[in-house]
């Protein structure tokens, strides 16, 4: 192991030695595209085909666990461009409430633009509405399966020697139909502590990731990045006489931190393993896609 590999192992160590409770990525968001992630597609194989299955598990806020996992097929049309696939689904637990559901398919297609600058171009479209319910009353959005929203999504990924980057944006084109009102709730009740969410108006993010890899040997390889969210604008609700609020404090900056470690079994197939936390994160998140942490182990196959 060169010096450089040693000095990038320190900073690993001393960025994972601590877990702060905050907000992680959306597991149901832009941040979880493969395109967007370090260990990308490799449009260079001789594989036209890659598949790629997750599993995950995270611990969420007010005592919820959260854990679910996740389908992707890539097809590499040529070298210059392809498309992808991804089902997710997800199961929320905690406060005597469990709610399983599909959550998400995401379609994206990205183009090589020039030389190691990518386009990501696609949507993600809502398998639920966003408005489970509980002994017949509305649950919060940290209950719900999907964001309830049909997202547009754009971003570039740029490699220069080993750094990679990448910049994004999520915007929605529609809300979902959570009918969540706190004060429905008895004060004993958790759910009297949530936040409102009736005619949930969630607003658009972007994020920029930073990644640099490390090679430990043939096998197994390191990747340590920053994932800066950016949520643009307050989010809204309405309350139960339908009036039109801001969720103060909604936007804002979340910084995560991920380790992605790799483990190529041979020239079809790799094993991928990722941790991931929050150091800084937005006072309000009602959306319900808090994580204190997430932990991810995926099988990738090509062929």
């Amino acid at each position: 192991m060169t010096a450089l590999n040693k000095r990038m192992l320190l900073i690993i160590i001393a960025l994972f030695s601590n877990s702060i409770y905050g907000q992680g990525c959306s597991d149901a968001g832009f941040c979880t595209v493969n395109t967007f992630m370090p260990n990308a597609i490799d449009s260079t194989t001789n594989f036209k085909h890659q598949l790629k299955v997750d599993v995950f598990y995270g611990q969420a806020d007010k005592q919820i666990m959260v854990y679910g996992n996740s389908v992707i097929y890539s097809y590499q049309l040529n070298y210059m461009m392809g498309v992808e696939v991804k089902l997710n689904s997800i199961t929320q637990s905690g406060n005597g409430i469990s709610k399983s559901g599909l959550s998400d398919i995401f379609l994206t297609t990205h183009f090589g633009v020039y030389q190691n600058l990518k386009l990501t171009l696609g949507g993600k479209f809502p398998l639920s509405d966003a408005n489970k319910s509980y002994n017949h009353m509305p649950l919060p959005m940290d209950y719900q399966s999907s964001l309830g929203t049909f997202d547009l999504i754009a971003g570039l990924s740029y490699t220069y020697q080993k750094i990679q980057a990448v910049i994004a944006i999520q915007q929605p084109i529609s809300q979902n139909n959570n009918q969540f009102i706190s004060p429905d709730f008895d004060e004993e009740s958790v759910l009297s502590s949530f936040q409102s969410t009736k005619n949930y108006m969630r607003s658009n993010d972007i994020l920029l990731r930073v990644s640099y890899p490390v090679l430990l040997n043939s096998k197994i390889k390191l990747t340590p990045s920053l994932l800066p969210i950016y949520h643009l604008t307050n989010d809204r609700y309405r309350d139960q006489n339908n009036n039109e609020y801001e969720i103060i404090d909604s936007k804002g900056l979340t910084l995560n931190t991920n380790l992605h470690v790799d483990y190529i079994i041979n020239q079809r197939q790799s094993i991928f393993f990722n941790v991931a936390f929050p150091i800084l994160i937005r006072e309000s998140r009602p959306d319900g896609l808090t994580r204190s942490f997430v932990l991810s182990l995926a099988y990738g196959l090509k062929f």
